[in-house]
């Protein structure tokens, strides 16, 4: 007798394998062909295999380039198929998904580099074709490449006319306009942001407050900080930590060590070849992943800080 509480084998929904392979051979006499395929795997920002072939997340967008791919492969009279994959032997699913954000991460870096050299000039049609890469880049961010954001804010603050940003101007700052004040900066803190609340407690505000907005919601009566818009932030190839600490003239020795670890792990520029920011950058991602609010973040990224400070040596 059926059993209705019985499937068979065609009714069982099977999970679906995470990663689609293109694997493929092409003709001996076809290097424009050859050329081709290179280019739209790289427009694609499919993963390379060895010679195994290439691999992109398995979703319905992904699947239709790779079967057009194989389409055009196979009516160049070559071979190719498009697998569906489960896992690679090689690699677990974590470590194939840090390969495709270290790749973007890569083309983030040439991005911003090549928004830095166009930033004094701030054509419009420079501007134009670094917005027009960075949303390639974004179409294939996969993963999401810890520099993403700060490739847009370098973008967004090309586009802004200096009178709107409102930024203090460094060389005439005073400490004494900065005490007891409100300072505000964007939710979910990370490296930058944690550290230079630190430094304005520990140097500029001892009394500081701080809370967090959004942009067009920020009190009108607080000092804004690591913003898009106005206050304290990156300036040049500073990052917001170097900022403050330029504009308040600090001169300790630690936070200069403290504000190279900040600069390459937000900017990811390998200007100072520090890695110890990295590691910081990954226990805040952690706690941010336990639920805690913006205020907890902050209060222990500034605890991390603090012990961060007292293990450097004062003449380091």
């Amino acid at each position: 007798m059926y059993n209705k509480n019985e499937m068979t084998v065609s009714q069982t929904k099977l999970p679906i394998p995470p990663w689609l392979l293109l694997t493929f051979s092409l003709p001996r006499k076809g290097a424009s062909l050859r050329v081709s395929v290179w280019r739209k795997l790289q427009r694609y920002g499919s993963l390379p295999l060895g010679n195994s072939g290439y691999l992109l997340p398995n979703n319905p967008g992904n699947r239709e380039k790779f079967e057009w791919l194989a389409t055009t492969i196979r009516g160049s009279h070559g071979e190719a198929s498009v697998l569906e994959v489960q896992t690679i032997d090689n690699y677990s699913g974590s470590q194939l998904a840090k390969r495709f954000s270290d790749a973007r991460t890569q083309d983030y870096r040439a991005l911003l580099k090549n928004a830095r050299n166009a930033l004094p000039k701030k054509l419009p049609t420079h501007i134009a074709r670094l917005r027009q890469r960075f949303q390639e880049i974004v179409s294939i961010d996969f993963f999401g490449s810890p520099l993403r954001e700060q490739v847009e804010r370098t973008l967004l603050a090309m586009q802004e006319p200096q009178s709107k940003r409102s930024m203090p101007e460094l060389g005439k700052v005073s400490r004494s306009d900065y005490r007891n004040r409100k300072w505000v900066t964007r939710s979910r803190p990370g490296v930058d942001r944690v550290m230079s609340a630190w430094l304005i407690r520990k140097f500029i505000d001892p009394k500081a407050r701080f809370v967090f907005a959004i942009e067009d919601q920020k009190p009108s009566e607080a000092v804004p900080f690591d913003m898009y818009e106005g206050g304290f932030q990156h300036r040049g190839e500073d990052c917001t930590f170097e900022t403050l600490t330029k504009a308040f003239r600090i001169t300790d020795k630690r936070v200069a060590v403290i504000g190279e670890i900040v600069h390459d792990a937000d900017l990811f520029d390998e200007k100072f070849g520090r890695r110890e920011g990295f590691g910081i950058d990954e226990v805040m991602k952690g706690w941010a992943q336990q639920n805690l609010t913006d205020a907890e973040l902050l209060e222990r990224g500034m605890q991390l800080a603090e012990g961060l400070y007292r293990s450097l040596d004062k003449t380091e």
